[in-house]
């Protein structure tokens, strides 16, 4: 385990903008940064950044937390992991604990797949440049497809031998576990323990994800074999789904951000090809439609996509349905039609970034257009075909989320397709209205929804989902511990005899907090949240501790994600207060606001919490009282409705401390 002092310095180095930025493109409003989320489809930024707080957080989908959070969700990291991941961005040196046993078998089995991958690249790109044959065959195919050795070496292109199983067993003799191997998919076994490699005599093409990890390998052939794919790609995985994965788009995202236009093409080499012509903003689908997960991964860089077809026909009308997924997303879409006989590779070797840059700027076109022609070219005279291609174009313009780029397309497509507006704007209007009504089906059950928008909802389960929690005091019990994390070492009490629980020590909000618990015998029900309030009183007694800080870079993982959401901007109960409290409907919004107001507010949540267990407690014992009513037991009916009036004498009392405004839920 990495020690405490080394979490210490690795939250301090890593700062929330520089660490997020790498992945989302960020733009200043404020003191904060946004963005769109990188963690659902974001089609306006609701991913901010606050560099104060060195926080992030979605106000739509409720993911966010420091950078370790951030980077866990992102890369799909343990909380180890994530650690290890900015220590070595910031160069950190990790000081560890030994292991136990226990630890060492249950150490991540994604880290074991991500090592033996980078072996499997490593092991690759030497027999590429050492091995007689991937020299004579693998290179001098790159060679001759006129890649440069700085572009070869940039892709980490290699090459696997045409021996069936020398790279599984080279793998065994360096003590990589054939369990491993198969996972990835870079050993296929078969019967009585039979292994070969997946990707005998081919060359390779590692996959990244967008920080730089190597995730799968695509493999090409260079002899005809019958029955045998040109390419062959590594399965899914537990660290590769490949519809959420674009080939390039480690080496691209910058250039995506600086140019604020993605290059869509087909093929690896297409890409290669683009990057040593000088255009590195270009990502590839890798032969597959496109995808929900794809696209989301462009629009976290930009909005603007071209997509550079070859001439082949069937291929473009095979695409056209992930066309129109980017422009549900919101995205702006433009289409190259490359010469016959080209593709992105060999067109583009026959260019420079000049002339390339030119020959697309000059030559592409309009989605929506290029689809109406390419269709009408299609469907010629023919009424019935030309009736299925109106529908198909009121389709695609029907999910386009902005209601004058609808306008737009409308006007245009009237005239290419010599049809009356009006017509073509009922139906689009038709198809809008059904389009609407089957993603709202889609979307997420309201109960999580609300649970964005609900302190008692926070996201804290290790899976990172978040987990709707139906206790009514688990909200009452988060509030205080709201006050126990931001403001826990705030003064409530100057120490005096007269006004100290401590004496003549001053008293402090979690002293307030765990006396007034104790004293009527209540304590939090929540395991989570009675971990972090035992740890703040733990800690309390040393007069620099730093609750906020501490649990932000706490070694449990769940804790330090609760004070993340904790110190969010979104949870500040002042706002809530407002609206819930007559007394408060002038208070200022600030958390500045909200210190002056702790003397009033911490014991109100403490009350608010107790009253909420009495009134639980009450409806218990009626429940029994009516029990034995029923079994005719009257001395015990008569013995519980004793104690109901006495709690509720209680109740009572605490109404008056609350005002007599009984808060039931938030």
């Amino acid at each position: 385990m990495i020690d405490q002092g080394t979490i210490d310095r690795i939250m301090d180095a890593a700062q929330i903008v520089d660490v997020v930025s790498q992945f989302v493109t960020l733009k200043r409003r404020g003191i904060n940064y946004v963005g769109l989320c990188p963690f659902h489809s974001d089609k306006t930024p609701s991913f901010y950044v606050s560099p104060s707080k060195n926080i992030c957080k979605c106000f739509a989908c409720g993911e966010g937390g420091t950078a370790v959070h951030f980077i866990m969700k992102h890369e799909q990291l343990s909380y180890y992991e994530a650690l290890k991941f900015l220590a070595k961005k910031y160069n950190i040196e990790i000081q560890e604990r030994e292991f136990t046993d226990e630890q060492k078998q249950a150490y991540n089995e994604r880290e074991s797949l991500f090592i033996l991958n980078d072996y499997a690249r490593d092991y690759f790109v030497n027999t590429l440049h050492n091995h007689i044959e991937g020299k004579s065959v693998g290179l001098s195919y790159f060679k001759e497809r006129g890649f440069r050795e700085d572009i070869i070496e940039k892709f980490q292109l290699g090459y696997s031998l045409e021996q069936k199983d020398a790279f599984t067993q080279e793998a065994l003799r360096n003590g990589y576990k054939e369990e491993y191997l198969v996972k990835t998919g870079l050993t296929i076994k078969g019967d009585n323990n039979y292994v070969v490699d997946r990707f005998r005599g081919r060359v390779m093409f590692p996959v990244h994800t967008l920080s730089g990890k190597v995730i799968a390998f695509g493999g090409r052939i260079l002899k005809k074999v019958e029955n045998t794919g040109k390419y062959v790609n590594s399965p899914e995985s537990e660290i590769y789904h490949k519809g959420n994965e674009l080939y390039g788009i480690f080496f691209a995202k910058q250039a995506i951000t600086k140019a604020d236009c993605c290059y869509l093409v087909e093929g690896y080499t297409d890409v290669i090809s683009m990057h040593q012509a000088g255009i590195e903003n270009v990502v590839a689908s890798s032969g597959t439609a496109l995808t929900n997960g794809q696209i989301r991964l462009i629009h976290r860089f930009t909005d603007n996509v071209t997509v550079i077809y070859d001439g082949d026909a069937a291929g473009i009308k095979a695409a056209l349905r992930g066309i129109d997924l980017l422009l549900e997303d919101g995205m702006n879409i433009k289409v190259i039609l490359l010469p016959a006989g080209e593709d992105p590779d060999s067109f583009t070797k026959k260019q420079n970034a000049e002339s390339l840059t030119k020959y697309i700027k000059e030559n592409e076109v309009d989605f929506i257009r290029f689809k109406t022609k390419l269709l009408l070219d299609e469907a010629g005279n023919d009424p019935i075909k030309r009736a299925a291609l109106i529908s198909d174009i009121v389709n695609s313009i029907s999910i386009i989320p902005d209601n004058i780029i609808r306008s737009v397309y409308i006007k245009d497509c009237s005239k290419l397709l010599d049809i009356d507006e009006r017509i073509l704007v009922e139906e689009v209007t038709k198809k809008r209205l059904a389009y609407l009504e089957k993603s709202s089906q889609t979307k997420v059950n309201p109960e999580v929804s609300a649970a964005n928008n609900d302190l008692s909802q926070i996201p804290i389960s290790k899976s990172n989902k978040v987990v709707v929690k139906k206790s009514s005091v688990d909200k009452f019990e988060l509030a205080i511990l709201y006050y126990v994390v931001r403001y826990g070492m705030e003064i409530l009490l100057e120490g005096s005899e007269e006004n100290s629980i401590t004496g003549d020590m001053p008293t402090t909000v979690i002293d307030w907090v765990k006396f007034d618990l104790q004293r009527d015998g209540f304590w939090f029900t929540n395991p989570l949240y009675t971990t972090i309030l035992e740890d703040a009183i733990e800690h309390s007694v040393d007069e620099t501790f730093n609750p906020t800080r501490y649990f932000l870079a706490h070694t449990d993982s769940d804790v330090s994600r609760l004070a993340a959401e904790i110190v969010s901007d979104r949870y500040q109960l002042s706002k809530i207060h407002t609206k819930q409290f007559g007394d408060n409907a002038k208070r200022e919004e600030t958390p500045l606001a909200e210190e002056k107001h702790l003397l009033k507010d911490v014991p109100r949540a403490v009350t608010e919490l107790k009253n909420i267990h009495i009134s639980a407690q009450i409806r218990d014992i009626k429940e029994k009282m009516e029990q034995k009513q029923k079994e005719g037991d009257w001395d015990g009916a008569i013995e519980l409705m004793q104690q109901v009036k006495e709690m509720e004498e209680v109740k009572k009392l605490l109404a008056k401390e609350l005002g007599e405004r009984i808060i039931l839920r938030w």
